[in-house]
């Protein structure tokens, strides 16, 4: 039996090698990305020592001393981080939660337009914001919702309504970012599902026409169904950026007087790391983050992977 197992292995062994001779030129264009990968994800993470070190400039990376876990004590000590923390979370359950069936429905309606023409022409609009930056994209909401010389405000105006100052409104700052994200965001998004709805078989929504089935119907009961495998993808995914509340929209749209909604931990990082130079303790704010990350990633797979047969691994 262990004979027969071991010259099993040799042959896949083998038949690998030879495989990777046969394609040895795919194998070399695959050393690019591989390459780039160690060299700007992996060789870097020789830093994160000291996010538990008090780091001197003077004395590098190696030469600082360790302080036993004491940047990741005071993060929760004081008041900043955990204020930055809440409004991180918040902000990305919302984006969650309204932001990403968007795609799903966006993708879905625009499969069923029927006339071609309009729907590339869809289809471009909608993509555009998301070839923008955001500093062009806030100012272009910026200046949409001036109290002065915005379009919101003038068409308020025409019913008797005082300009309102939206940016500066904490309790409308987090209600601009979900729909701002959303506009840039929603075209690009639905790309995926749309390739996705392009494989499924005709021939099951000719079976439902003849079974009398509507297109609310087909979408419901065979379009959403057929899509669950990348929409459960996408989702564990995003999972894993629960931290990441978009630093770019928001850096670029906070002002000091909606600061209480809008410090993140990216902001938080960018403050203490390069405007008070405190990178010790920014390196350990961006490990916790991206540890919370991986761990919301791999508890989501799970969770998939036992409701369900779908998953990332």
């Amino acid at each position: 039996m262990d004979t027969a197992i071991k010259s099993e292995r040799a042959l896949r062994r083998q038949a690998g090698v030879k495989l990777m001779k046969r394609m040895w030129m795919l194998y070399l264009f695959l050393l690019v990305p591989v390459g780039f990968t160690i060299l700007f994800n992996y060789v870097p993470m020789y830093g994160v020592q000291i996010a538990f070190k008090t780091f001197r400039a003077a004395e590098g990376i190696w030469g600082s001393k360790w302080n036993n876990f004491y940047h990741f004590y005071i993060l929760f000590q004081g008041k900043t981080f955990p204020k930055a923390l809440w409004n991180t979370i918040y902000i990305s359950f919302m984006r969650l939660i309204v932001g990403f069936p968007m795609p799903i429905i966006f993708a879905i309606l625009l499969n069923e337009i029927r006339g071609m023409m309009f729907k590339r022409v869809v289809q471009t609009v909608s993509y555009l914001p998301h070839f923008m930056s955001w500093v062009v994209l806030s100012g272009i909401i910026k200046q949409v919702l001036s109290p002065t010389r915005g379009v919101l405000n003038a068409l308020l105006g025409l019913i008797g309504i005082e300009p309102i100052f939206f940016l500066t409104e904490v309790k409308m700052f987090v209600p601009i970012l979900l729909i701002s994200s959303i506009w840039a965001g929603v075209g690009w998004g639905a790309i995926i599902y749309l390739a996705s709805m392009s494989a499924i078989d005709p021939e099951l929504y000719e079976s439902a026409s003849i079974d009398g089935a509507g297109r609310f119907r087909k979408a419901v009961n065979i379009t959403v169904p057929l899509l669950m495998p990348v929409i459960t993808i996408q989702l564990i995914l995003s999972l894993g950026g629960i931290l990441s509340a978009g630093f770019d929209q928001i850096f670029n749209l906070m002002n000091p007087r909606v600061m209480d909604a809008a410090e993140i931990i990216d902001t938080y990082v960018y403050r203490i790391g390069l405007t008070d130079m405190k990178y010790d303790l920014a390196a350990a704010v961006g490990l916790f983050k991206n540890v919370v990350g991986v761990m919301l990633v791999i508890f989501a797979n799970m969770f998939a992977r036992r409701f369900s047969e779908f998953g990332i691994w």
